[in-house]
C-alpha cells in the first residue's frame, strides 16, 4: 500500500526535459544546458529522481531518493552526484510549491520551485554565511515530455 503522504508527490512522476540556466559558474554567461529528469516510484514509500545534464565539459548527473519521516511529519531527500557528493535535504511540497534545503557547516543551500501539471520552474541558491545572504547558483526548468 502506497504511503498516503508520498502519494501527494505522484504528480512529479514521469519524464521531464530539463534545462539548467543562468549558472554563475558556467561560461559564456547565459549558457543553457539541456538534459532529462526521470522521477519514478521506488517501492511504495520512496521516489527516485535522476537528472542527466549536458555533454562533455558541461556534463553532470545527480540523483535524489525522496522519502518521508512519518513520526516527524516531514519529507526528506538524500542527494548524490557524479562527483561523489552526498547530502541530506529537508523538503516541503504542497502541490504548488516545492522546496529542499540544507544547513550544513560548509554551506547552506536551498531549492525553490513553483510546480504546475506539466512544468516546474525552480532555482538553486547558496549561502556561505549561514543563511544571512543568498546567491543564485542556477535555474532549473522541467517540462513534462
Amino acid at each position: 500500500m502506497r504511503n498516503a503522504e508520498l502519494e501527494k508527490l505522484g504528480g512529479l512522476v514521469g519524464t521531464w526535459a530539463t534545462t539548467l540556466s543562468n549558472a554563475w559558474f558556467l561560461d559564456p554567461p547565459g549558457l543553457e544546458v539541456p538534459g532529462t529528469t526521470t522521477i519514478e516510484w521506488l517501492g511504495e514509500s520512496l521516489l527516485f529522481m535522476r537528472t542527466k545534464l549536458g555533454e562533455r565539459a558541461h556534463h553532470s548527473e545527480m540523483s535524489f531518493v525522496i522519502g518521508r519521516s512519518d513520526p516527524n511529519n516531514t519529507y526528506v531527500a538524500l542527494y548524490q552526484d557524479d562527483r561523489g557528493v552526498c547530502r541530506f535535504y529537508a523538503m516541503t511540497f504542497d502541490g504548488g510549491h516545492w522546496t529542499m534545503s540544507r544547513e550544513d557547516p560548509d554551506m547552506h543551500q536551498r531549492f525553490i520551485a513553483d510546480v504546475e501539471d506539466d512544468r516546474i520552474v525552480g532555482r538553486w541558491e547558496a549561502s556561505e554565511d549561514q543563511g544571512e545572504t543568498w546567491r543564485k547558483d542556477y535555474g532549473l526548468t522541467f517540462e513534462r515530455t
